[in-house]
């Protein structure tokens, strides 16, 4: 891959990764509501879960889904229902999340599957692949895509996280813990309107 389309595929995997959308905005309500450290396994999740979304596509299941409009469409609705859900929890939350209430945090394996139905993660995925592979050494350069965002995803998510885990303490007043809930639900269904389009 040449030197210029690399620096460029990198900082077109930075913004993508690190500019808010859904994920970034549960990371940071995870990172207010249940602290860094518990916020870990969904920040992996997060990157695992769109690495093999990537590669999928670069694979062949994006050509898949440009042939199939009606199953794109299909995911995208999926990605959307599942979004608002999480956002009602989101703007429902009245308390920290200590261990003592039923509220827990995304795990691993929900993040990492998230990836498959989040909007913004597969238009990240297709323009990626349509944009820095090559013709000549496709497979080299799919692999090269890969490796760049694994490099950059875990960097940037976990800044989102560490975030809304230093505004803990300002938090901890419920009322103001409210407001911020319902302001992050508020944002991650904006965060929807421009993949709908």
């Amino acid at each position: 891959m040449p030197y210029d389309t690399l620096l460029a595929l990198i900082l077109f995997a930075f913004t993508t990764s690190i500019t808010p959308g859904p994920n970034n905005m549960m990371l940071f309500a995870s990172g207010v509501n249940f602290g860094f450290a518990r916020t870990i396994p969904h920040m992996f999740g997060i990157g695992i879960g769109f690495l093999s979304l990537l590669i999928a596509v670069g694979l062949g299941l994006g050509a898949l889904l440009h042939s199939v409009p009606l199953l794109y469409m299909g995911l995208k609705f999926t990605g959307c229902a599942y979004l608002l859900s999480i956002a009602w929890k989101i703007g429902m939350s009245r308390s920290l999340g200590e261990g003592r209430s039923g509220a827990v945090p995304m795990t691993f394996l929900q993040a990492a599957a998230f990836q498959w139905v989040n909007p913004k993660a597969w238009v990240m995925a297709v323009s990626a692949m349509a944009t820095y592979t090559s013709a000549q050494s496709y497979m080299t350069s799919v692999a090269i895509v890969g490796l760049v965002f694994a490099a950059v995803n875990l960097p940037s998510v976990s800044t989102w996280a560490g975030f809304g885990s230093a505004l803990r303490q300002w938090l901890s007043d419920p009322v103001r813990l409210k407001w911020f809930n319902i302001t992050m639900a508020v944002l991650l269904v904006a965060s929807l309107w421009p993949m709908l389009r």
